[in-house]
């Protein structure tokens, strides 16, 4: 029972062998303040979020796409990989495990995600950077002798990628992504209107009218939350317009880290890009107008790939399922210390 994971910021997807996507969780984890006891993972840990008493802590342990407590990554990977293991009663069979990580991450945070999966139950750990599985489960030509560009945007990071003949030739990793919007449309609702709001509220609001270009005057929601002055309940009317003005710096990065990589890329592959197009993936490129905006940013046609919100996990499924004719795009790593 081999898999694949997609080990996000946001959410942790798991693609089992000849099954498909089994798993699509919230990357959360609630834990007892006191006695260091996990109380939920995943779409009911999310649910505690703001909403927790002092003793119990909901929080991500990824933090811009890296692991930032090793234990709790550690567990709940373990209970992601015992629900795709559930026959396997007498913990007999380990699986393999490809795992998708950021591009540009130091030897430290790779052997931390190696060693957090080792410790949770796997056999043997393979490391995919994760702008090479997106566009391979974007089925992008990345084995051919052609220039082929994704652009992941997911909780923690955005991923910028050219790649050909099966190798990244030019990438960068910006730790602008969705959650930095999120906290910048809290940012917005503070300073613009004196309203404090959660995390949570602030993600519904992202979902419903987030938009980054030529907004659509009429998109607009009810928010509710604290007012920053009187500390009572308060009510607001939030408009894609407001939305775009409050990502506009984030946007504005992201675009130009774009164009960077674009400019330092080999003109040959440029060429290929130009014909081909941009491909976009991750919850992030879902804002309204931001595949508009790239292509009028760029001159270069962006397009939103099918299902961006499962590019990555699913690129990492067709390396596992090919693992034959696709295992030189893996990273290359130690293994001396896993289990046999």
């Amino acid at each position: 029972m081999d898999i694949a994971i997609d080990l996000g910021t946001a959410n942790v997807l798991v693609y089992v062998k000849g099954k498909g996507i089994i798993i699509n969780e919230p990357s959360v984890v609630a834990l007892n303040k006191n006695t260091g006891k996990i109380i939920a993972i995943g779409r009911k840990a999310k649910e505690m979020v703001g909403r927790t008493p002092a003793l119990i802590i909901a929080s991500r342990p990824l933090t811009n796409g890296v692991v930032a407590d090793f234990e709790i990554t550690e567990q709940m990977l373990r209970y992601f990989i015992d629900l795709t293991n559930k026959d396997n009663i007498f913990g007999f069979f380990k699986p393999r495990v490809i795992i998708g990580i950021p591009s540009g991450v130091t030897e430290v945070e790779k052997r931390a995600v190696e060693n957090a999966a080792i410790n949770a139950g796997a056999q043997k750990v393979f490391l995919v950077e994760e702008p090479m599985a997106s566009a391979i489960g974007a089925r992008l030509p990345v084995n051919e002798a052609s220039g082929s560009m994704i652009v992941d945007i997911g909780g923690g990071t955005c991923e910028i990628a050219v790649i050909s003949l099966g190798g990244t030739v030019v990438s960068k990793s910006v730790r602008i992504a969705g959650d930095r919007f999120t906290q910048d449309i809290i940012d917005y609702m503070k300073e613009k209107y004196n309203l404090i709001i959660g995390e949570q509220t602030a993600e519904k609001v992202k979902i419903q009218v987030g938009s980054v270009f030529e907004p659509d005057k009429d998109l607009k929601t009810f928010v509710y939350g604290r007012d920053l002055i009187s500390g009572l309940p308060k009510e607001i009317e939030f408009s894609a317009k407001d939305s775009s003005e409050a990502l506009y710096k984030s946007i504005k990065s992201i675009v130009e880290s774009i164009k960077e990589v674009i400019e330092t890329a080999p003109p040959e592959l440029v060429t290929d890009i130009f014909k081909q197009g941009i491909a976009l993936s991750g919850g992030g490129v879902l804002l309204r107008g931001f595949d508009s905006l790239l292509t009028k940013e760029t001159g270069i046609e962006s397009k939103v790939t099918d299902d961006p919100l499962t590019a990555v996990v699913r690129g990492a499924g067709i390396i596992l399922e090919e693992l034959d004719t696709l295992e030189g795009v893996l990273l290359k790593t130690d293994y001396k210390d896993a289990p046999r």
